[in-house]
């Protein structure tokens, strides 16, 4: 696959399906940028050819805004009259979403004719981690896209940006920027930011000229896709980039020169999104330093935006990073919602909160954030990673779409006719539009965008997700393997789709058993380290000792953080009985002889999710094996390698884990196998 290659719109599949049409467009205005990039997408991307009238058409694009639900921007409508295919939508962009929408479901052998489409959340945002020096903060495909040196790829994972001096920081490989802007349009994104929240160097002067300059032709590109681009600033700028004393948001010269550049900004991008804030967390500067609050922050911000039609996006992973292990009663667990809760409904209409969709932090096995259902006054945004920094950072094979859709199908039990995550967002909120779900990128400038090249299926599944609430796990991955994989059939797709719809699982196995994380290597985040953040200022333990494991976060006898929940959840998870398995060592600390309702033991459930997932691992081996010929080579040898490197670690991870609770349980497996106590 070459770099300017579409992932999932392979030619192989969508020229033969729109390569022979002839498309006329109506009503639409040819000075909007997507209705220009429908004409060329058609022309120059997919090969159809222009008819003269609409009679001599066989695929037709009508705008129609009366005919589709105006509260969902992008609604589109496929129907057929005879051999034509017409597309309505109640914008351009949800023209553009008709056309992508129609490819795929033509060539997916799905319904065409009388089909409505209406995307599920209205934000539906990519969050890039990347740095005006060309790293990517967990970011596992080379270097960025927009910044660092043209033909330079390297593939660290800088922790500290260190700046690498040069006069241009954008990379300026546009043909990759617009293949990627079509990608992403294609499977419904609407919103991108470009930067990393931790907001440094360099990269704090992208809202002031000459680097704005750059920044408006990133935002033109995506603009033609329907996709509006925001900048993740950092909250201390009026000092840093501004020069004053004081970034204090209740100061009338911050207050100004927030006012100043942001006019400055919509001068030159008309289209701009807004901002992304990390503020008061890990260590960024934010409101807190000056004694005000979120909220005296975030709308600070929001009101010269509001003037705009621009966003405040403020992320709500708030909490101390300087816990003392040695005090029991503390939980990071309960930051986001002992820091936001109480101001529910303060929050200007332009301000959205981006909620991490668990209360840790992307782990493996994690139950909903509790703000999600509770905060009735105030736009949430839920965030997922899909580049993999807890997940096998696109090393490990990891499909981790049943996560996430559990996540969003989660019943929050808020006093709603649905309180499912994906349905409650939307409906407890001050403005619906300003609510939906947010994916942290992973890709980069590799040749296959994802590093490897399956965990290009998260991406697509990520979009999907945002825009069908009825899509299944097994949907999305037989889309994305139709349209990447023209020639994936047989046997082939089968091995393909079998490790795939098990990766998540397997790596659940071998590496966090029944609600418990973070073992894994400070810093890094890559391989065992079982008691590597135990003894940490991060605040996430497991608390094994002889007798047992696991946090007791039980209102009787633990942090409390169960009474978060409404009353049904906090009485689920209060006791071990009626809490889930997969969730029972996040709330609660029990001995090795519990039994789960499987009738396991907790120490031997340990060791055989340990030993099961390596043997995974090495049956996915044997089964891509299958694979070879079906896919391009270079693909085929991509993710073969990855699975070594992966089995190596699922080894490694077998036996620390079963040889450390082996050695504190002092508990032998049953089954007599191999652990080095």
């Amino acid at each position: 696959m070459s770099m300017f290659e579409p992932m999932w719109l392979s030619p192989k599949v969508i020229r033969p399906i729109v390569g022979t049409r002839r498309f006329y467009i109506e009503g639409l205005d040819f000075q909007d940028p997507v209705a220009a990039r429908i004409y060329r997408e058609l022309l120059d991307f997919f090969g159809a050819s222009q008819a003269a009238d609409r009679q001599c058409a066989d695929l037709v694009f009508i705008m129609n805004s009366a005919a589709l639900p105006a509260e969902r921007d992008g609604a589109y409508r496929i129907h057929t009259e005879g051999d034509c295919v017409c597309i309505e939508g109640n914008t351009a962009t949800a023209l553009l979403y008709g056309l992508y929408g129609w490819v795929r479901r033509k060539a997916c052998g799905q319904q065409i004719d009388d089909f409505e489409s209406v995307p599920n959340q209205a934000l539906r945002m990519i969050d890039h981690w990347d740095q005006t020096d060309g790293s990517v903060e967990r970011g596992y495909a080379g270097e960025s896209i927009f910044f660092g040196v043209l033909g330079s790829n390297s593939h660290a994972d800088f922790r500290n940006f260190p700046d690498r001096r040069q006069d241009d920081p954008f990379r300026g490989d546009l043909a990759r920027v617009t293949a990627y802007a079509r990608l992403l349009a294609s499977i419904g994104i609407n919103a991108i930011a470009l930067n990393n929240v931790n907001v440094r160097g360099e990269a704090r002067k992208l809202i002031v000229e000459p680097y704005l300059d750059r920044v408006a032709v990133l935002a033109d590109i995506f603009g033609q896709f329907g996709i509006r681009v925001f900048l993740s600033v950092n909250f201390a700028s009026p000092i840093d980039v501004g020069g004053l004393s004081t970034a204090d948001p209740l100061a009338d010269e911050v207050s100004d020169w927030w006012e100043k550049t942001v006019a400055d900004i919509y001068q030159r991008i008309p289209a701009f999104g807004g901002f992304l804030v990390k503020a008061d967390a890990e260590g960024e500067p934010g409101p807190m330093r000056y004694g005000r609050t979120h909220v005296d922050g975030a709308n600070m911000l929001a009101r010269p935006l509001s003037r705009h039609g621009g966003l405040v996006i403020w992320r709500a992973f708030v909490y101390d990073c300087n816990q003392d292990w040695r005090d029991r009663s503390l939980d990071r667990a309960k930051s986001a919602y002992e820091n936001f809760i109480g101001l529910d409904g303060l929050f200007a209409e332009n301000v959205v909160l981006q909620v991490k969709f668990g209360p840790i932090d992307f782990q493996v096995s994690e139950p909903a954030n509790p703000l999600i259902g509770r905060m009735t006054h105030t736009n949430l945004m839920i965030e997922f990673q899909i580049t993999a920094e807890y997940l096998g950072q696109q090393i490990d094979v990891n499909y981790v779409l049943p996560q996430w859709l559990a996540m969003t199908n989660w019943d929050t039990c808020a006093p709603q006719v649905d309180a499912r995550v994906k349905a409650v967002v939307p409906k407890l909120c001050l403005v619906s539009a300003h609510t939906g779900f947010a994916g942290v990128s992973n890709v980069g400038m590799d040749d296959n965008w994802t590093g490897n090249t399956l965990a290009q299926a998260n991406l697509y599944g990520f979009g999907r997700m945002c825009w069908d609430p009825d899509a299944t796990v097994g949907s999305i991955l037989d889309e994305w393997m139709t349209l990447t994989f023209p020639d994936l059939r047989g046997p082939a797709r089968e091995a393909v789709s079998e490790i795939m719809l098990t990766s998540n699982k397997t790596f659940k196995n071998y590496t966090a058993p029944l609600g418990v994380g973070f073992m894994v290597k400070p810093g890094l985040h890559y391989g065992v380290d079982v008691n590597g953040y135990e003894y940490d200022r991060w605040g996430t333990y497991h608390f094994a000792d002889r007798d047992g494991i696991g946090v007791d976060r039980t209102q009787s006898t633990g942090t409390g953080f169960t009474t978060q929940y409404h009353q049904a959840l906090e009485e689920r998870f209060e006791h071990a009985e009626t809490t889930p398995d997969d969730l029972l060592l996040f709330f609660h600390h029990l001995p090795y002889d519990h039994v789960l309702h499987d009738g396991q033991t907790l120490i031997q459930h340990i060791y055989s999710s340990h030993f099961e997932g390596v043997k995974e691992v090495e049956r996915y081996i044997t089964l891509w094996k299958k694979v070879k010929g079906s896919i391009p080579q270079a693909d085929w040898e991509n993710v073969a390698d990855r699975l070594q490197a992966q089995k190596a670690d699922a080894v490694e991870w077998r036996d620390q884990i079963n040889t450390y609770f082996h050695r504190m349980s002092g508990v032998p497996d049953k089954l007599g196998r191999k652990i080095y106590a």
